[in-house]
């Protein structure tokens, strides 16, 4: 039985692997711990800014969507200027620019009667700057990887994220309405002068020699080429159907008083979080998986189903552990595109690709809390979560009907996830032999 054990815990244990192995990705993962913090204690900041400066639902609600239309251009510009440029010069510069926004907030907030409109106009540069850097950053992780361990940089990516979107809100709140929005926007510019410092030292990952300049025509191609590729339209399609059907975090104000907790308002919020935490931690397995296709169906079915089963809860306990089971399900489904995406996109296209699958997984839970919201106007909470996740299981299983190539899919024997294995083990026998000359 000892030996059983050993042996569970070793598969399901981390790989890290990559952080042994490339000092690149240790460089941008320290950098990522450093930012998420500023950049989540700002996220808690400029809402209670808002509500302070307005004392409007609406005016705090409008952040957001002024966000949304930088959020689809700059992300889908982000992913042609990562193919065309030297991604690590796009990073260092969009980090730069993020740490000009979170001055211009720390400015703003020190001024006796402090400006409203700086926190739109702001909040939309930096959610532009952030999406123009995001895809640079998913770009460069295939470059400073290696190959048979992108799926274990896929687990410790996410553990990092979930790790911060766990413990960064809480810290944010006490920061806030301890020493006020003017410290919290200082700590989120002094963790992007840290990161510069750290992101100033990874190689310089230059543009082939024959890469075609950034504009409308190098998008198009782009999207020509996912939608050219099942496999890929899967992983954006079942992922955006999964959020569109089954988020619903707009829900939990109102399920908190449902369940007679209206304090357990923010145990509620965290359930999901917990969730993709403990997955990450123990998502030492799903590095040797290689359906990765059939890995994200299941996985966002029984994100539907968890859902579901929340609709049915008798108390606030057992719905954050619907709402964990649910998380865990949702993390397990992004770590398995995240490395069919880094083992199968060449690398001339992996930027504009990145910048597709931003729009993908960014867009969905938006429009996921506006279904949410509709639903819950016809019947109450509980009938939209219910319904909700039991159209997500429709959905996803209307989704693998219909795409088979998707759920056949196998790293093992997919001529693109070989193709890209060959083409990086040829590069790196290149790189050495040019080392020993």
């Amino acid at each position: 039985m000892p030996d059983q054990i050993r042996r569970l815990l070793r598969h399901l244990a981390l790989d890290l692997g990559p952080l042994r192995d490339s000092r690149d990705f240790r460089l941008l993962m320290a950098s990522g711990v450093i930012t998420m913090f500023g950049t989540f204690i700002t996220a808690v900041a400029v809402p209670y800014q808002m509500k302070q400066l307005t004392g409007s639902y609406l005016a705090v609600g409008l952040v957001s969507l002024a966000e949304f239309v930088p959020m689809v251009i700059c992300g889908l510009w982000g992913g042609a200027i990562a193919d065309a440029l030297d991604r690590r010069k796009v990073i260092l510069l969009s980090e730069l620019g993020l740490l000009v926004t979170s001055g211009a907030l720390m400015l703003n907030a020190l001024l006796p009667h402090p400006q409203a409109w700086v926190l739109y106009v702001v909040g939309a540069a930096s959610t532009g700057i952030a999406c123009l850097q995001r895809p640079s950053m998913e770009a460069l992780i295939p470059q400073v990887v290696r190959h048979d361990q992108l799926g274990a940089a896929a687990v410790l990516t996410s553990l990092r994220w979930n790790f911060g979107a766990i413990v960064a809100p809480a810290v944010g709140g006490l920061v806030v309405t301890a020493f006020g929005t003017a410290t919290a926007y200082a700590i989120d510019a002094f963790t992007f002068l840290l990161s510069l410092v750290l992101l100033w030292r990874i190689a310089s990952a230059p543009a082939a020699e024959d890469a075609e300049p950034a504009s409308l025509r190098s998008l198009v191609e782009g999207v020509r080429y996912a939608v050219g590729r099942s496999d890929l339209m899967g992983t954006y399609l079942v992922d955006i159907a999964a959020m569109v059907f089954a988020m619903s975090t707009a829900l939990f104000p109102f399920l908190a008083d449902e369940l007679g907790a209206p304090g357990a308002l923010g145990l509620l919020y965290s359930a999901g979080s917990v969730g993709s935490l403990i997955a990450s931690l123990t998502g030492g397995w799903t590095s040797r998986v290689h359906r990765h296709g059939l890995g994200v169906i299941l996985a966002a079915a029984l994100w539907g189903v968890a859902v579901a089963l929340a609709a049915l809860a008798p108390n606030v306990w057992v719905v954050f552990a619907c709402l964990a089971l649910a998380g865990a399900a949702d993390m397990v489904s992004g770590i398995f595109r995240s490395t069919l995406w880094n083992q199968t996109i060449p690398n001339e296209l992996r930027g504009r690709l990145a910048g597709i699958e931003l729009l993908s997984y960014a867009s969905g839970p938006m429009l996921g809390d506006a279904r949410a919201g509709l639903m819950a106007q016809l019947r109450g909470a509980r009938f939209s979560l219910g319904v909700g996740g039991l159209l997500c299981v429709g959905a996803v299983a209307a989704l693998s009907l219909a795409l088979p190539r998707f759920r056949r899919y196998d790293a093992r024997t997919d001529e693109h996830a070989l193709a890209e294995k060959a083409r990086r083990a040829q590069a790196s026998l290149e790189n050495a032999a040019s080392a020993s000359e």
